[in-house]
């Protein structure tokens, strides 16, 4: 037991231990009820993590406490705290990059701080010695805002290594604030997948009482073991209760939210399933064609060209801004159906003379590009403007990396760019995507 000497002797005096179900009475008569956790580096001294029947850990302050021992919990009950094969059950890779989900909270200052190791990320959520057999590792400890594309590219090497050693699925776990851009990534950077790459994150961190961090990952884990899912998605909380967390495509989903647990979103397309969690446990329901996992081996393809912008049109846009920052290529992220000022235009003409790759994406999100409805819009597409049809805005920016590290030509990388891929744009938009107000509140 390695928790500090006043934690240790109130569990002492009661006769309990780690993973033992107790009755704590806190100094202000509230009675919290649930089974003793690992005390780790970031708790507070005085402070008894316990796992509630929600699924929630809550700490407890020890200090004019009283505890009892509700429940002596026989081994053969516990979740095994080691992360090793188990018998019968799928092999799915953990790979930590960082993040709120890989955080606790240092009760001392208030701030998040990264886990160290893999086995106190898995070792939060016991029940996922239930789902799979895990194999964890930390590929990298950073908060999303950090990562470059490099990185994207070092995730999907590791992504194959894990396949090509035998997982049957593979979850990333990851920070919420760029997750879009690395689903996107890995998304046309992988083909040949043999099974599920999960991607998954938590708006707030482990410790806190209302975390979505061990469910999100519960849930991550029970899609990457009990799927044949080909693909790359983000699985998330798809409510503001507990009840249920959604599967979207890896470059359909956004970020809609600063804070709410229901942040992310599919759009312009519908989920791919939800998981339901039913008497505590995972269900998967896959309910949109989706594609379905190869034989493998994976391929990773991951040649970029980082030599692209992404420039948001506002009230006030000079072309010399547009110039100054356009080196290959440049993502416009339009108004409406697809639109810039058109005092912009003389930029819009040297890079056409340049030979520079210029996509127009909407700040709309929903819905699609259509630069055939105005006059701005015709003016721009003779002017070698792409429409990026119904892709999302941080998509098509990293198609267009991909495009023009491929492509030999500027016909070729139009062609390329306008070539479905990865479930990223369809032919046609439908409006039943749009987050409806009892989805998105």
């Amino acid at each position: 037991m390695d928790y500090p000497e006043a934690v240790a002797r109130l569990l002492q005096e009661a006769g309990a231990g780690l993973g033992d179900e107790v009755e704590v009475r806190a100094a202000d008569g509230r009675v919290w009820k649930g089974l003793v956790m690992e005390h780790h580096a970031f708790s507070a001294p005085h402070v008894l993590t316990l796992k509630l029947s929600s699924g929630y850990n809550v700490g407890v302050a020890v200090e004019g406490a009283s505890l009892r021992l509700a429940r002596k919990v026989p081994a053969r009950e516990r979740a095994p705290k080691s992360t090793a094969a188990r018998d019968g059950l799928p092999v799915v890779s953990i790979l930590a990059t960082g993040g709120t989900i890989a955080s606790y909270v240092d009760y001392r200052t208030g701030a998040v701080h990264p886990v160290t190791s893999p086995e106190e990320l898995a070792s939060a959520v016991p029940e996922l010695a239930h789902t799979a057999s895990l194999r964890t590792r930390i590929v990298f400890s950073m908060f999303s805002e950090d990562l470059q594309p490099e990185h994207w590219q070092r995730i999907a090497r590791e992504v194959k290594a894990e396949f090509d050693a035998g997982a049957h699925g593979v979850v990333v776990t990851h920070g919420t604030d760029t997750m879009q851009f690395t689903a996107a990534a890995l998304s046309f950077f992988l083909h040949d997948l043999p099974g599920p790459v999960v991607l998954v994150g938590a708006q707030r961190s482990s410790d806190r009482p209302s975390s979505d961090a061990s469910m999100n990952l519960h849930a991550a884990v029970a899609v990457a073991a009990g799927t044949r899912l080909g693909e790359v998605v983000v699985v998330m909380h798809g409510d503001t209760s507990d009840a249920s967390c959604l599967i979207h495509r890896g470059t359909r989903v956004r970020k809609m939210h600063t804070s709410r647990r229901d942040a992310f979103q599919s759009l312009n397309a519908l989920p791919l399933g939800r998981v339901d969690f039913e008497a505590n446990r995972p269900v998967v329901r896959l309910t949109e064609p989706h594609r379905h996992a190869g034989k493998g081996p994976v391929r990773v393809d991951d040649a970029m060209n980082e030599r692209v912008a992404m420039i948001q049109s506002y009230p006030g846009l000079w072309p010399d801004h547009i110039e100054s920052v356009v080196l290959d290529g440049v993502v416009l992220v339009g108004t409406g159906l697809g639109h810039v000022a058109e005092r912009t235009f003389p930029a819009m003409e040297k890079l056409q003379r340049e030979g520079k790759f210029v996509v127009m994406a909407s700040q709309c999100l929903s819905g699609r590009v259509n630069m055939n409805v105005y006059s701005t819009g015709r003016d721009l597409q003779r002017l070698g403007v792409i429409p990026a049809e119904d892709m999302l805005p941080e998509v098509a920016y990293v198609k267009a990396m991909w495009v023009l590290a491929h492509a030999k030509t500027r016909d070729e990388a139009r062609r390329l760019f306008l070539t479905p891929m990865a479930g990223e744009m369809d032919e046609r938009t439908d409006v039943e995507a749009f987050p409806r107000p009892e989805v998105a509140q």
